[in-house]
């Protein structure tokens, strides 16, 4: 049972469809295994629980909106 995991902030249902896609047959094509044996776990959190570069995400975010 190999394990794909994947951590960060909410994703609506379909992107985490793409993703768990994506994550699957990336891994088989590479490993050689099929791609029903594979498990993707997502993990989500909020964006306030999230720090990037000493900030929390969205105030991150903000600051690099305002940089550009």
């Amino acid at each position: 049972m190999p394990v794909v995991s994947y951590e960060g902030g909410k994703l609506d249902k379909d992107k985490k469809e793409e993703l768990v896609k994506g994550f699957t047959e990336v891994a088989a094509r590479v490993t050689g295994i099929p791609k029903e044996a594979f498990y993707v776990y997502i993990k989500e959190y909020p964006n306030d629980s999230i720090g990037v570069g000493g900030l929390l995400l969205p105030d991150y975010l903000a600051k690099r909106r305002e940089s550009q």
